[in-house]
């Protein structure tokens, strides 16, 4: 029906016919009215059903994101206990940070193969390629090694882990890694190994038991130390990187809850670790790859054109430095949070006390792979590297019965054949 045009609503009516007109008038105003109530109702049942939909779908949400998430829950509970469960009389319950890294892959393998039970946390971060991380997972898996994925800044998960399982030991090797990478994103440098070790040593406090710890601090902290081999009792205040002042940090607050709560805490500083599943960003990793694909790799001088030179350490030696350190570690004294007497606290170098110049480095990897370097010399900048490490590892060597066997001939030999079934390639046709 055709609807009346304003000129038609506001015309005055003729003589005779004004009650046709009012007649009309108020049936179409009727109509109108009727038509835009019934709107509103609409209206309002439209938004009623789409609040329903948006609170139906918040709920469904949460709860996928509940049920997805990587850590609770009965099943995840069973497979805590059941990987921190020990075989071997006098063993070690131990929570292994950071232990689908290179190191704690390595460390988690060693505890386990002599019956110590085992759970690992890991963040997966893409540092570096996530994938190598989840092969290392793989691996420790098969080995009945459950790995939990998480954030050492979690405090409710730490919580939940320590009260799953009474840990006799953390080995804290979880770290945002890398000197020059700090330039770039020096936040997660202070979220990792300042904010996330803090956390993991309040659970530790509030345990009780309280758990005797070993955590990774770094040959980086000596700095611009000039004073060579490095020694325990050298200066460290003059960190030449963020990353190198974060474990400096980190050295600083774990001598604090020692010192206050009675943790027992033994810290080691890595010299240049190197070897199988090694993290790609390292630079015997990084020219590996570069000499097989025919790329050109990129070699830093110090001043006045002097070779950088690095105490490289083998993998499998480093992790006897760990498993020494946890077996020497005394008991923390504090329960619940308050300290009944004075606890251990150490520090070692863990080095191979031999350091060979980047250039020769590379010379081994040209024998064992087959092929010449593209070599680019250029000065080092100015970004957090230093031009030599040597560890004195005179009291690793007392105190735990520190020895390192492996030299760098053999070592890279061993990664090489590593790298080289990782990557695909034919073994034969390179390593000697």
């Amino acid at each position: 029906m055709p609807s009346l045009s304003e000129e038609e609503l506001f015309l005055t009516s003729k003589p005779g016919k004004s009650k046709d007109k009012s007649h009309t008038m108020h049936r179409h105003f009727h109509r109108c009215f009727a038509s835009t109530s019934t709107m509103f109702l609409w209206a309002l049942f439209l938004v009623a059903l789409t609040a329903s939909y948006l609170s139906f779908q918040s709920f469904v949400d949460n709860s996928s994101k509940y049920l997805s998430t990587a850590w609770g829950g009965i099943q995840w509970e069973k497979q805590v206990r059941a990987s921190a469960q020990i075989h071997r009389t006098n063993g070690f319950s131990v929570l292994v940070t950071g232990a689908a890294g290179f190191v704690g892959t390595h460390v988690s393998l060693a505890l386990k193969k002599r019956g110590d039970g085992i759970v690992g946390l890991d963040n997966f971060n893409n540092y570096y390629d996530p994938t190598l991380k989840k092969a290392r997972k793989s691996i420790l898996n098969s080995h009945n090694i459950f790995i939990v994925e998480g954030d050492i800044n979690d405090a409710r998960m730490l919580a939940k882990l320590f009260d799953i399982v009474a840990f006799t030991h953390v080995m804290h090797l979880a770290a945002q890694a890398g000197v020059r990478y700090a330039m770039k994103n020096p936040n997660s440098y202070v979220h990792s190994n300042i904010a996330g070790l803090v956390t993991l040593l309040e659970e530790c406090k509030n345990a009780n038991p309280q758990p005797a710890i070993v955590w990774a601090s770094s040959s980086s902290v000596y700095g611009l130390n000039e004073k060579v081999p490095f020694s325990e009792s050298d200066r460290t205040d003059q960190p030449a990187s963020l990353y190198a002042a974060t474990k400096k940090a980190g050295e600083e607050i774990t001598h604090t809850y020692n010192h206050i709560y009675g943790l027992s805490v033994t810290g080691l500083r890595f010299f240049t670790v190197y070897g199988p599943w090694g993290r790609p960003d390292m630079a015997y990793f990084s020219f590996t790859r570069n000499i097989l694909q025919g790329k050109p790799i990129t070699i830093y001088r110090g001043k006045n054109r002097v070779d950088l030179a690095r105490d490289f350490t083998y993998i499998d030696d480093i992790v006897k430095g760990c498993m020494a350190s946890l077996d020497t570690a005394k008991n923390s004294t504090g329960s619940g949070g308050k300290k009944q007497g004075p606890a251990q606290y150490r520090i070692f170098n863990l080095g191979n006390t031999s350091p060979v110049t980047v250039p020769m480095m590379v010379g081994i990897l040209e024998k064992h792979l087959k092929n010449k370097a593209k070599k680019n010399f250029i000065e080092m900048p100015g970004n957090g590297d230093v031009p030599f490490t040597h560890a004195n590892i005179s009291s690793a060597r007392t105190e735990l019965g520190y020895k390192p066997t492996t030299d760098l001939q053999t070592g890279l030999k061993k990664f090489v054949r590593w790298y080289l079934s990782y990557s695909g390639y034919n073994h034969d046709k390179f390593v000697m």
